[in-house]
């Protein structure tokens, strides 16, 4: 079998997809696939299916260790919380640098970090504050490259340390901490105390010094800054701590110990503890008569959690730290999820949301549980249990009694588990655009992106791609008008707040670990029903959530907005060495440039109030040596321009350069080799930057249709692809592309 035959001829972003991010060097389908299935007929089989597919780590580097590539099978870690001194802290930079370098993302919680103020035995005299070593932490994230990514790293601290308010606040500084996701671990004194309007007492006590730092605030002034702050920046996000901590197997448990979440908080996980992940497409259970193939699932739980067992014996050893090593061999936990949900219940014509909908995914919820633990048990019969195993804590635990058939707590009672966690639902941007069906349990995020062609007649044209679901059941139904399809059809842009809190509280009832979550609101939605969302989620038993509002700053440098600012800054003399940081005020615009080795995506970002270049993304449509020699020569030129050389000296330079020959056989943009291309690319990019924003129409209306009709394209703020310049969106806590299948979750 080839991937086309696999994804279908007409799947480019699919094939695209597995190409450039899971198939290894030039190995064909097949050998792909013997080696992400190791040989195993029954995930073969479920995999051809499009029924399950591993995370994104084991299907891009499953067997490569026996090619003598250092690499992990875990998608991310929580590194040990630093303790209370300098050693500790710095030690755990180095952790954070290790396992980046093998490609994990990381999470640590810095509430054992003294805060601001306290006394200390050196000449310092006071402490900086837990939030102060955050920046290192983000530039350790940052320096350490993941084969042309950055690393992933979320930073958490609990809601009654006395540094919190400056935690929340930290994001509204755009120079500060710009690689890492943050989130506060909420309890629920915390939120009893908002609910009642009283105080709540910071508090946080010195060991070496014995020194107690307590201050004591508003709750709910402390609840509304930080719904502000996700309201305005998307973060922090919020842990539900003591609902993370007291639904799970482990529960009972008094030797075992939560340490944080990885980056998109799907996983808390104990000090060294890994996710290892894999979902199931719910979409592909959908029978002719648009019911659930329970028996189908069931058996597909079962061969995924067995599987993913393997997958952890086999990497036992390809973890960079031995606290990872000991931590994933003590606990054996793995996290199953599922994605395709909101493409399952449109294939039954069930509405997301609906009453209907919540009674399906409660049942299918329970059936996943049930089977996961039974598996698990069943494992336990001929392999053991996990080595920390106390059959009195797992048997007595709420979470395993709720969600387990009288036969399988039998089972569990008679063998023991295999795992201590089985089931989380993770974000798979990834996979999800690369099969066509939507993200974890999210709706389907809009039923149609604008995209933008080339022109030989000097103007941008759009067009709709519709949604592959939306696609298929218009051109079933002989539908031309998206606006004419029936209600079941709900995206994220209208869907109501409390239907998408009450979908994911269902789903949290049966999974032990977390969900990735995010709810996309629109840009009207106010800091109230910011505040109700986060109320209502806790009162539902959700682990965790953040919230992504329309045009909100967390856009940051890769936005293009609507309007000017009001004012224009002075822009300061720098200093020789000195590289300015960029901000909201950025306007992108963006080039495809067909050079002697293939399409090259040229994106440059202007500051909108002086005009002059801030950051340039360079991406080959190829991997390999001109593709990583685009990023490093992208992030000279970006330096340079925020160091405050001139885009006309840039272009100078780039101008300068010799003839590529590939480049004269074969290329079609202006110049002799790629950086005389990009050179003209960004002075054909300022001369419409000036042209359009600086007179106020930045972003025009165009129509465009083979049909005739118009397509307006609304004017918003947008987060741009950094590898091809289409939107953006949130979704499932991770930003994915839905053009060409980027993820930062990279799953």
């Amino acid at each position: 079998m080839t991937v086309q035959e696999w994804l279908g001829v007409d799947n480019k972003l699919g094939i695209d997809i597995f190409n450039k991010k899971y198939r290894f060097e030039n190995e064909t389908f097949d050998e792909w696939l013997d080696r992400v299935s190791n040989g195993n007929e029954e995930v073969k089989t479920l995999i051809l299916e499009k029924k399950f597919l591993f995370g994104g780590r084991i299907l891009s580097n499953r067997g490569l260790d026996k090619k003598g590539v250092k690499t992990t099978l875990s998608n991310c870690y929580v590194i040990a919380p630093p303790e209370d001194n300098i050693e500790s802290i710095f030690e755990c930079a180095t952790k954070l640098a290790r396992t980046y370098s093998y490609g994990g993302g990381c999470g640590i919680d810095i509430s054992k970090l003294a805060p601001r103020g306290a006394k200390v035995r050196n000449t310092a005299k006071e402490t900086s504050g837990s939030v102060s070593f955050m920046d290192l932490y983000s530039l350790v994230t940052g320096l350490i490259g993941q084969n042309g990514r950055r690393g992933a790293l979320m930073i958490s601290l609990a809601c009654d340390h006395p540094d919190i308010e400056e935690f929340i606040e930290i994001k509204s500084d755009l120079e500060r901490v710009t690689k890492a996701n943050i989130s506060i671990r909420i309890t629920d004194k915390f939120m009893e105390a908002v609910k009642k309007n009283e105080d709540f007492v910071l508090s946080f006590t010195r060991e070496e010094t014995n020194d107690t730092i307590t201050k004591t605030i508003n709750a709910r002034e402390l609840f509304h800054k930080i719904c502000e702050m996700n309201w305005d920046y998307a973060e922090p996000g919020m842990l539900f701590w003591d609902r993370i901590e007291n639904w799970n197997m482990l529960s009972n448990d008094s030797n075992f110990k939560y340490a944080g979440t990885n980056p998109c908080a799907e996983e808390p996980l104990p000090a060294g503890g890994s996710c290892l992940l894999g979902s199931i497409n719910l979409a592909e259970f959908v029978t002719e008569d648009k019911k659930f193939d329970y028996d189908g699932f069931v058996v597909a739980v079962d061969i995924a959690v067995t599987a993913l067992n393997e997958v952890l014996d086999e990497g036992l050893e390809l973890h960079p730290l031995q606290e990872q090593r000991d931590s994933v061999r003590d606990w054996r936990q793995i996290g199953l999820g599922i994605f395709g949900l909101a493409d399952m219940l449109i294939k039954m014509n069930i509405k997301y949301g609906s009453e209907e909908s919540i009674a399906l995914c409660d049942k299918i919820g329970f059936t996943m549980a049930d089977t996961a633990i039974y598996t698990s048990a069943a494992i336990a019969a001929y392999n053991g249990v996990y080595p920390k195993y106390n059959s009195t804590a797992i048997e007595t635990s709420e979470y395993l009694r709720a969600n387990v058939t009288n036969s399988t707590y039998r089972e569990v009672k008679m063998n023991g588990l295999n795992n201590s966690q089985l089931l989380t639902i993770a974000p798979t941007g990834s996979l999800s655009s690369m099969l066509g069906v939507s993200g974890g349990i999210e709706p389907i995020f809009a039923n149609y992106y604008t995209r933008k062609t080339e022109s030989l007649h000097g103007h941008d044209e759009y067009y709709k791609v519709y949604t592959p679901i939306v696609e298929k059941y218009m051109k079933e139904h002989n539908i031309t008008d998206d606006t004419l399809l029936p209600d079941f059809f709900v995206t994220a842009q209208d869907l109501d707040y409390k239907n998408r809190i009450e979908m994911q509280a269902v789903w949290q009832k049966h999974i032990d670990a977390s969900i990735s979550s995010t709810v996309n609101v629109p840009n009207s939605f106010t800091v109230e029903e910011t505040e109700d969302l986060y109320m209502t989620a806790w009162k539902s038993g959700l682990k965790g959530v953040t919230i992504f509002r329309d045009g909100c700053k967390r856009t940051g440098i890769l936005t293009t907005s609507e309007t000017k600012a009001d004012e224009s800054e002075q822009a300061h003399e720098l200093k020789r060495g000195e590289i300015i940081a960029t901000d909201d005020n950025i306007i992108g615009l963006k080039r495809k440039l067909m050079t002697g080795c293939g399409s090259l995506h040229c994106q440059a970002f202007f500051d909108q109030n002086n005009g002059e270049l801030r950051e340039i993304y360079l991406s080959k449509g190829s991997t390999g040596g001109c593709n990583n020699f685009m990023i490093g020569l992208s992030r000279m030129i970006s330096a340079a321009a925020r160091a405050g050389v001139s885009l006309d000296d840039i272009v100078d330079q780039l101008m300068s350069t010799g003839a590529c020959p590939s480049y004269a056989k074969r290329g079609k943009s202006k110049g002799s080799c790629c950086p005389m291309a990009i050179g003209y690319a960004l002075k054909d990019m300022h001369k419409q930057f000036n042209e359009y924003f600086m007179q106020g129409s930045f972003i025009a209306e165009v129509t465009k249709n083979t049909e005739e009709s118009e397509v307006n394209i609304e004017k918003k703020s947008k987060i741009l692809c950094p590898n091809c310049g289409e939107e953006l969106v949130f979704e499932g806590g991770c930003n994915s592309c839905k053009a060409c299948g980027w993820s930062k979750c990279d799953l």
